[in-house]
């Protein structure tokens, strides 16, 4: 009796162990601690996550590789890594995007990991890049049967219902606490396979929580089914 009530209390001990992210990127990724929020969201729902980051002002893929710091961190075991690098629309910027996508993405696998893109945005003076940053990490995802999570098409869809959100920061590129929110609100969703149940907002995001609730349900729902 007293070998099953162990038995019993060590099974009722067991955790699940966390969903651990590694975020690789630049201050798009660290501005308003983008991994953080992300945690915070799967701690609302009940779930356990570890979020870590290595992002640097104005990094791309290439300057982590060169670096050689990144692939160390990569080494010690993640379930999903995310990289990240500027709006990319350009065809240069996008053949280094895909290029250094496909050299992390061997990396990523050798650690057990699968690799995801965090699509970003266009500066406000360029907003009409919406489209081509949307193709190119769309296909640097594709090539690598990667995970995409289309923040940039999430703003996009915000914009288009009310052109006035404030999802950009002072300088017109880095993002607000709203355009961070929205970001973490469509990665969430792609790494958990479904929408926050329960969403903490931000200080100052309250005005805004529905309609970047709804921009991200539609720009994960405009995503072919994995």
């Amino acid at each position: 009796m007293l070998r099953v009530l162990l038995f019993t209390l060590a099974l009722g001990a067991i955790q699940p162990q966390p969903v651990r992210l590694l975020f690789i990127g630049n201050s798009l990724t660290y501005a308003n601690d983008l991994p953080a929020m992300v945690c915070a969201l799967a701690r609302a729902a009940g779930k356990r996550a570890v979020c870590e980051s290595v992002a640097k002002p104005d990094y791309g893929l290439e300057e982590h590789w060169n670096e050689r710091a990144v692939q160390r961190v990569i080494a010690r075991g993640w379930d999903v890594v995310i990289l990240q690098q500027g709006p990319s629309a350009l065809p240069e910027s996008r053949r280094l995007l895909i290029q250094y996508t496909k050299r992390f993405d061997e990396e990523i696998r050798k650690a057990g990991a699968r690799t995801a893109l965090y699509m970003v945005w266009p500066s406000r003076a360029r907003r009409g890049d919406f489209p081509g940053v949307s193709q190119s990490y769309s296909a640097a995802a594709a090539s690598v049967s990667g995970l995409l999570l289309p923040a940039g098409d999430a703003w996009r869809a915000a914009f288009a219902e009310n052109s006035a959100l404030p999802l950009y920061g002072p300088d017109g590129f880095h993002p607000s606490p709203a355009g961070t929110y929205l970001a973490a609100l469509v990665a969430y969703q792609q790494v958990f396979g479904e929408a926050p149940p329960v969403v903490p907002v931000p200080a100052g995001v309250d005005a805004s929580a529905e309609a970047l609730t709804r921009a991200a349900q539609t720009a994960v729902a405009a995503l072919p089914k994995r």
